[in-house]
């Protein structure tokens, strides 16, 4: 990733040279003495945007922030496998380090750290190269303008005093900032009205990429009419339980999730 004055960036990993795989094999995931994912095996390609689906508790979230190191989920048995390469057991830091990227379903607050410090800090820790203050500002001004975000945004302290929808339009701004190759966006959707999350999804959608890959993770199909999906997964008591293209996701907007495990009438 380069900046505008920034000339040297050698050592920048190179993308869109080659699709870039996550693999998820047999991935069981415990919190305390409790398994909550029970062997998931999917495949994320570059390029593509996945939804993951399933009703509360099961074990989306927790699945989510395994994959990207929360150290509280354990991940006791599979792999987690990046272009190949075992990630399975790597801390948080450097699995953003080779492009994976956690949006939150409840932001915390940070009084004292505006949104721009915390931003310019999280992209310096990424990269050996660091952006200078004015280099940055004029870099986020660009990008908040892209999101349709007001400047002053900025220099607000971190989720302090934000709406619902403000915190998650800085999640996609960080994303936008961060440029990963794998967005993993934990119910981006949750709690939103019908405005915020036509914002929101706006922003998604300007950041899909060739190079990039897209996991929303969400209860319902009202997302999706926004942002089409390449790939439906449901999940349920921690393992896959179906998978197909958005007419899956329209089935269960219709019928919820029973259908899928239950003789019920399915409506077309």
């Amino acid at each position: 990733m380069c900046f505008i004055g920034i000339e040297d960036c050698a050592e920048m990993p190179r993308r869109g040279k080659m699709t870039d795989i996550l693999e998820l094999r047999d991935v069981h995931v415990s919190v305390g003495e409790k398994e909550i994912v029970k062997g998931i095996t999917i495949t994320l390609q570059a390029g593509k945007t996945y939804a993951l689906m399933g009703p509360n508790g099961s074990g989306k979230s927790s699945l989510a922030h395994a994959l990207m190191g929360h150290p509280r989920y354990k991940i006791t048995r599979g792999q987690i496998l990046l272009n190949k390469e075992d990630i399975t057991h790597l801390p948080a830091h450097q699995k953003a380090r080779k492009g994976l990227f956690l949006s939150f379903q409840y932001p915390v607050e940070v009084t004292g750290v505006t949104l721009s410090n915390f931003l310019r800090t999280a992209l310096n820790s990424l990269h050996e190269k660091k952006i200078s203050v004015v280099e940055f500002h004029q870099f986020l001004k660009k990008k908040m303008k892209d999101l349709d975000m007001d400047s002053s945004f900025g220099s607000r302290y971190l989720n302090e005093g934000f709406s619902g929808g403000e915190k998650k339009r800085a999640e996609i701004l960080q994303m936008s900032v961060l440029e990963p190759k794998f967005a993993i966006l934990d119910e981006t959707d949750s709690g939103l009205d019908v405005d915020s999350l036509k914002i929101v999804a706006s922003g998604i959608s300007k950041m899909k990429s060739p190079s990039r890959c897209m996991l929303l993770i969400t209860h319902y199909n009202r997302i999706l009419d926004y942002i089409v999906p390449d790939e439906v997964f449901v999940m349920r008591d921690g393992k896959i339980i179906a998978s197909g293209g958005k007419d899956l996701a329209l089935k269960i907007e219709k019928n919820g999730y029973d259908f899928l495990y239950k003789k019920t009438e399915v409506k077309p």
